[in-house]
């Protein structure tokens, strides 16, 4: 038994190296090339020149705002619909499973293809209104993209708790069903709320293809192809300071997680 657990351990080394080498061989090829000046040896030129590019950090400011807004209406509409399947309809819980994996399946360039048509060729106060900027016009269909992952997280986190308890508790002391979600079911799923909240601004951050189509040129992904087109080393500075904002965020959804599991204990 011995030499077969010592050859599994030796197996799962070589795994992790191979893997580490796989992830951090291209990341440090990219931070090095970020860092090179064309005749001037290294430095952080090339980060320098994000700070102080107004369009670079207006992109981002449009690309966060956008985030914010499709981050809150996909909590608003998935942790209630989560909660009331769960308490009321648990058998159309793989229906609504099913449906959710709908944005998945459907490309985001057949999406945007059909964004456009419909934007083409249907006028009217609203929809001149929804269509006259990029927070507006690409907030709705943010949120159709993001359903499938914020309904998982959320749904995995009900799972972990005792739903029907905690709610039929905070019903018999009073509570009604607004607030027992906002004081009692939320606070209980804080990490995968949190969860979910990341990887809606992940996507946001990273999703190009409709705004391409539908020629909003004044998100941050757009922002990073078009300056790649002339500065690569700004581009790929600007990827690199995406990802770390992507694992900072990360680490801060842990970090809350784990507050939370030791203030509970």
């Amino acid at each position: 038994m011995k030499p077969a657990v010592t050859r599994g351990r030796r197996w799962r080394v070589v795994v992790f190296v191979l893997a580490g080498i796989y992830f951090l061989v291209p990341l440090l090829s990219a931070a090095e090339f970020s860092l090179r000046i064309p005749g001037s040896g290294y430095g952080f030129a090339n980060y320098l020149a994000i700070a102080t590019d107004p369009e670079l950090l207006s992109s981002l400011l449009v690309s966060l705002q956008i985030a914010i807004f499709t981050a809150v209406v996909t909590l608003v509409l998935v942790v209630p619909t989560a909660v009331w399947v769960r308490l009321r309809f648990p058998s159309i819980a793989g229906l609504l499973e099913s449906a959710t994996i709908l944005p998945i399946v459907v490309p985001p360039v057949v999406m945007a293809a059909g964004i456009a048509f419909v934007q083409a060729n249907l006028g009217g106060p609203v929809f001149r209104a929804l269509f006259a900027s990029s927070v507006t016009a690409l907030t709705p269909f943010y949120v159709v993209l993001a359903l499938p992952f914020a309904y998982r997280a959320v749904d995995n986190g009900l799972a972990a708790i005792p739903l029907r308890t905690l709610v039929e508790a905070a019903r018999n002391l009073g509570a009604g069903m607004p607030s027992t979600l906002l004081r009692v079911v939320l606070p209980a799923i804080r990490t995968a709320v949190l969860g979910a909240a990341f990887l809606t601004l992940a996507l946001v951050l990273g999703e190009i293809v409709i705004a391409r189509i539908l020629l909003y040129t004044d998100t941050f992904p757009v922002a990073v192809v078009e300056v790649g087109r002339s500065a690569a080393g700004v581009s790929v500075a600007l990827s690199l300071a995406s990802l770390l904002l992507a694992w900072v965020l990360l680490l801060a959804v842990s970090f809350a997680g784990g507050a939370r599991k030791r203030s509970s204990a």
